[in-house]
Formats: structure tokens, C-alpha cells, sequence
């Protein structure tokens, strides 16, 4: 059976285009295309598609807004954005709004048909592009890790930031006063800082604990 499609797309041009490409491979049935996507929910309820390629930047609602509307009232539905747009930003909007894809226009019409094979089969169709962005989200080092602090530095610092003393913070991890203070002094030569008043702006600023 083929999959069921509805186009978002305000260029009309490149809908209609997409439209008549997809329309002609037995494997896609085209259910309808529109120009916006203000009545998504609607029209996800009425034709009940297989898969959507949603625009980003439309009149009205937006492709973000559309994928929320979508997942709202038929989650089975797969979204796949087509968009010009490469920043992280609308990247990760996307996806926590619910998209199950993410190609760019560039690509081309048969790598396009293949994601939405893949889609189809569970799987979440990127751009290299873009999929490298997503990658190097997941990859980027905590705070802590950049800064290479411990774990018993990370509960000192965390306590100093509380306004704890180096006396009490010695007593609530039950070590040695002078252990915290060798804690501390290794503390502030990592964050490259020279007191606890900067260690504590330095951490909050950088969400580092």
C-alpha cells in the first residue's frame, strides 16, 4: 500500500513541484497540499496521512506550531521538516516539538523519497548537516567535564555556593579541614579563579554544578 502524504509548503512553485513528483511513484499517494498550516490539526483528522513534509517558515502558524498541532491529535502521523533553515535553534524546536525528521531543501527529490521510506519504518531521516548538529549536542562535555572537576571538588563547590564555610563543608562530607581547603585550592586553579567569591559567580554563570 502507499504511503499517504499532505504537503505544508508556502512556496507554491516547489509544493506543487514536490506534489506532482511524489504523485508519480506508485509508492506515494498524495493526499493534499496547502500553503499554510494554520488548520493542521483539522486536516491531519480529516485525511489521516501516513507522513507530512512541513515547511518552517509560513504565514500564520508556524512549521513548529503545525508539528505540535499534528502530534496533538494523530501522534502515529511522522513529520518531516523541509526547510532552508540550518541553525540550532529551529533544529531543536523541531524536534522537541515532535518532528521525526529534518532535510533540508538542497536535498534531492530521491533522498527525500527515501526518507520517507525511512520514516515510515521507524527511523529519523536527517541531513548530514543536521544530523552532525545533533550529534555534536550529544557529545558536548558537561561543564564539569570541561573543567575536568572531581566529584567530591563538584559537592565542595556546590557547597560553597550555598554560603557553607570550608569548617561546615568539611563536617557535612565528614572529611578534614584541611582536605576541603586542598579541595578548594585545586577548585580554583581549574576554574582558573583566585577566590571562593569568584569560584561561586563563575559556577552559577556557567551552570557548572
Amino acid at each position: 500500500m502507499p504511503t499517504s502524504v499532505i504537503l505544508f509548503e508556502d512556496n507554491d512553485r516547489l509544493r506543487e513541484s514536490l506534489a506532482f513528483l511524489l504523485s508519480n511513484d506508485e509508492d506515494f499517494v498524495v493526499l493534499a497540499h496547502f500553503n499554510n498550516c494554520n488548520e493542521a490539526a483539522a486536516v491531519i483528522s480529516g485525511y489521516e496521512p501516513d507522513a507530512v513534509l512541513m515547511d518552517i517558515d509560513m504565514p500564520g502558524m508556524s512549521g513548529i506550531q503545525g508539528v505540535v498541532a499534528i502530534k496533538a491529535v494523530r501522534p502515529q502521523t511522522a513529520v518531516i521538516m523541509y526547510t532552508v533553515f540550518e541553525d540550532d535553534d529551529r533544529l531543536f524546536q523541531c524536534l522537541c516539538a515532535g518532528a521525526d525528521g529534518y532535510l533540508l531543501k538542497k536535498t534531492p527529490p530521491a533522498q527525500l523519497f527515501s526518507a520517507i521510506h525511512d520514516v515510515m519504518k521507524g527511523g529519523a531521516p536527517m541531513s548530514p548537516l543536521i544530523a552532525k548538529k545533533v550529534l555534536n549536542s550529544f557529545q558536548q562535555k558537561h561543564p564539569s567535564q570541561q573543567y575536568n572537576l572531581s566529584h567530591r571538588e563538584i559537592e565542595v563547590l556546590q557547597l560553597l555556593i550555598k554560603g557553607y564555610s570550608i569548617k561546615i563543608i568539611a563536617a557535612e562530607l565528614n572529611v578534614a579541614f584541611d582536605t576541603v581547603r586542598s579541595h578548594l585550592k585545586n577548585i580554583y586553579q581549574k576554574l582558573h579563579v583566585s577566590c571562593g567569591k569568584e569560584a561561586i559567580a563563575k559556577a552559577i554563570n556557567e551552570k557548572i554544578v
